[in-house]
């Protein structure tokens, strides 16, 4: 008998591996082998390919009016994820050689490693197998070898409650997909061809950023002015009863100088901060210009490399076999940061930040230690670098012992409802070794901290102060926010922030600037349309996570809790409906229903008439009906349009396929692109669309800039498959045709070529002066250039 033991990934595998003896072999008397996922290996498949023929095109159309969907309807059929090919084929001949397949993947509360074990066993028909799970807190030797001893016997995929309650949340955000469709069809309608996101986690992120956005923007500063006392330590005292004045001047003036009281002294101290998750770590990281993506990708390779942690874990605690295992590095890893390990003598686990529950543990360092954070720079880049140093501090900063504090209370003798409260410091502790909050004026709690305490004598002052300003949002506050409600793991808030703020995404949500953020164009629409939404409900996280509870103990049933979902697609429409009434007022958007898309029985399609859905707006040039009716009835229509350059041209064309990133779609087919005939303001000659359509690359003048109507020339060729011209402005291996509007003759480009130094005329600058210059091609900035000369 054979024990297939299957890991979430193939770390989790090398480490099963180590601790049973070999990837292959025998331990406490049972054959095994080892086996690995790669994370999730299937994904579900578009809606429409989940459901019967007859219905397939009403779950593909964007349409309010095919919505709710019925959940009944679906399948939930699944397709393998991109590039696992190989994953599957070598896990589909270790399952077959087992006659026990051991669920090794990890244990969390969402019960994604149990979702992610059976959708494999599920599409792979492996149901006929005998079943076990390996039930561990970590992945240290000792817990791996006790979970494979102890193994739990499984009946089958449904009696496993992790297994139900994980793939209710994965239908659950399948079925979401409807609101980015009511969302996106609601800016249709006003005119903006965007597609608006909307889920648990993004919509929570925009309604956050946008309210706390508006209340920043519509603050109003309003000072006040108020009697204080100051003593020579710059102890400030206060009266909360002390009245307010709007004005300075009508502050009365009726205290002296008094001595102070000293009321209390007490030590204090503070333990140190919490162990980090991807979500506070990327926080910091991003007021040192460290954009979220870049922490994710640089930190999957670092984990890859065992220098760090797994990434993606739940854990802000780390185990006791963890602590165990990380021990005997300590040392190593404060020389590796520059921290004094004389400062590190709590070497016995902190109840506070090791405990027995828990899984891959918080993000610290690994297991092997680099040799200094050049070596993780040169590797890994400056953000590898501020990754290691940043965890390894935190985690170091456990070790170190509290920091301490005298905190001092006293009055104002003569004006004894006058108190100061101050802070000295008694021994720095872990802030010696990582202060999180170090530059931030951060205090302990109540009063200031105060090297010298309280002072003897305090001197009267009218102290001016205003209503605080709400705070910027920032991805720290974002995400402070977010882990309040417990909306998403540290994790899979980074992750989803990384796709939000992606300035190369063709609708982000979100924008950054350093560390401020604010709402995109896409996000500030989804912001007005979410008020009063069940999407947009910070609690709708705590509800589908009460649901998950209830089916995992078998209370509840998926379908159950999923049938909820049609009424709050139904009262979503309804609630943007109104939303979006608003939204277009204040954004000066026009309604225009019924405008932005036809309809009809296209009678040329493939394979015959076929009721079809399609824009009805193109390159600006909305069609009449009598063009729609000519388009549905297969003819061709042309109409005046302009070019993204601004430039008039006659379109003609007819309804056809046309494919948008691999995605088939019914519109309006420009014809004319079965050959080149014009690019950039310039038609080509006969003679150049034949050397084209040979496939020969060709130098041409007289090529118009759209943005700046400037001529150039350049090289270009045509790209036969996607039938357009490609350019090419040339590289470091010869110069350009053409510079400030003048062309270079071959001679010249010959110079040039040659290092020589030419004189040239009639140049224009960017700002349409004309000048003469000697020029060169020479390397500057980094990059081969033409460099003018002004003598």
């Amino acid at each position: 008998m054979v024990a297939i033991v299957v890991a979430e990934k193939p770390s989790a595998a090398r480490n099963m591996a180590s601790a049973l003896g070999g990837t292959k072999g025998r331990y406490a008397g049972t054959a095994y082998e080892v086996t690995s996922l790669r994370g999730h290996l299937y994904e579900f498949v578009q809606p429409h390919a989940m459901v019967d023929s007859s219905l397939a095109d009403t779950y593909q159309k964007w349409d309010l009016g095919n919505l709710p969907w019925n959940p009944q309807d679906l399948s939930w059929k699944r397709e393998p994820q991109k590039n696992v090919a190989d994953v599957i084929k070598t896990l589909r001949s270790a399952l077959g050689r087992g006659d026990e397949i051991v669920i090794a993947t990890d244990l969390d509360p969402s019960g994604e490693g149990d979702l992610l074990f059976w959708e494999a066993i599920d599409e792979l028909g492996f149901h006929g197998k005998q079943f076990s799970r390996m039930e561990f807190t970590d992945e240290s030797k000792a817990s791996l070898r006790k979970a494979f001893e102890q193994r739990r016997p499984v009946k089958s995929m449904q009696d496993e409650g992790d297994y139900r309650k994980a793939m209710y949340r994965s239908q659950w955000d399948f079925l979401s997909m409807q609101f980015t469709r009511i969302a996106t069809a609601m800016g249709r309608q006003a005119g903006q061809d965007l597609v608006l996101r909307q889920g648990r986690l993004k919509s929570a992120m925009v309604s956050l950023v946008g309210d706390q956005q508006k209340a920043y923007d519509a603050y109003v500063k309003k000072p006040f002015f108020q009697n204080r006392f100051r003593d020579e330590n710059d102890v400030i005292y206060t009266n909360p009863d002390e009245p307010q004045c709007g004005q300075k001047g009508r502050v009365p003036q009726q205290y002296a100088p008094s001595a102070v009281v000293l009321d209390s002294k007490a030590d204090k101290k503070t333990v140190p901060p919490k162990l980090l998750d991807l979500a506070s770590l990327s926080s910091m990281l991003v007021g040192k210009n460290v954009k979220a993506n870049l922490t994710l990708s640089t930190y999957q390779k670092m984990y890859e490399d065992q220098v760090v942690s797994y990434p993606r874990t739940e854990d802000k605690t780390i185990t006791p076999e963890q602590f165990k295992d990380l021990a005997p590095l300590i040392d190593a890893i404060a020389i590796v940061v520059g921290v004094d390990a004389g400062l590190l003598t709590r070497r016995h686990p902190r109840a506070t930040h090791v405990k027995t529950q828990g899984a891959h543990g918080a993000n610290r360092p690994g297991p092997k230690v680099p040799s200094s954070l050049d070596e993780v720079e040169r590797k890994y880049g400056k953000a590898g670098r501020l990754i290691y140093e940043m965890l390894a501090k935190n985690y170091l900063a456990m070790l170190a012992e509290d920091y301490l504090y005298e905190q001092q209370r006293g009055h104002v003798e003569k004006y004894p409802d006058f108190v100061g409260v101050a802070n000295v410091p008694k021994s720095p502790g872990w802030k010696a070794v990582f202060d999180p909050d170090a530059g931030n004026d951060a205090d302990e709690g109540e009063g200031n901290e105060s090297g010298k305490g309280l002072g003897q004598n305090a001197e009267p002052f009218i102290f001016e102060g205003a209503n605080k300003r709400p705070e910027h949002p920032t991805m720290k506050w974002l995400m402070k926010q977010l882990e309040k409600p417990d909306v998403g793991t540290g994790a899979t808030r980074t992750s989803t922030y990384s796709e939000v703020t992606n300035d190369k995404a063709k609708y982000p949500l979100l924008t950054e600037k350093g560390r401020k953020l604010r709402l995109a164009q896409a996000g500030e629409m989804s912001w007005r349309l979410l008020p009063g939404t069940h999407i947009g409900d910070l609690r709708l996280t705590e509800k589908v996570y009460a649901d998950m509870r209830d089916i995992a103990a078998g209370t509840a049933t998926a379908e159950e809790r999923l049938a909820v979902v049609a009424d709050w697609v139904r009262e979503d429409i309804v609630t943007m409906t109104k939303n979006a009434a608003s939204m277009r007022a204040e954004l000066g958007l026009k309604e225009q229903v019924g405008t932005a898309r036809a309809e009809g029985v296209w009678q040329d399609a493939p394979g015959g008439p076929k009721k079809v859905v399609f824009k009805k707006i193109w390159s600006g040039h909305e069609f009449s009906d009598d063009e729609v009716a000519k388009l549905l009835a297969g003819e061709r229509i042309s109409f005046e349009v302009k070019s993204k350059g601004g430039k008039p041209f006659t379109a003609t064309g007819a309804l056809g396929v046309g494919d948008f990133k691999g995605r088939k779609f019914v519109g309006f087919q420009l014809e004319g692109l079965d050959k080149p005939t014009k690019w950039s303001g310039r038609a080509f000659t006969p003679a150049e669309v034949t050397a084209l359509l040979a496939g020969r690359t060709l130098e041409i003048d007289g090529f118009v800039s759209g943005r700046t109507g400037k001529l150039f020339g350049c090289k270009v060729r045509w790209d036969a498959k996607a039938k357009k011209i490609i350019p090419d402005f040339g590289s470091d291996d010869e110069p350009p045709r053409s510079w400030c509007q003048v062309t270079f003759t071959d001679a010249q480009r010959k110079d040039l070529a040659a290092g020589k130094t030419i004189q040239g005329t009639g140049f224009v600058s960017a700002k349409g002066k004309t000048f003469d210059a000697r020029i060169s091609w020479k390397v500057e900035g980094g990059k081969k250039k033409i460099v003018p000369w002004f003598s």
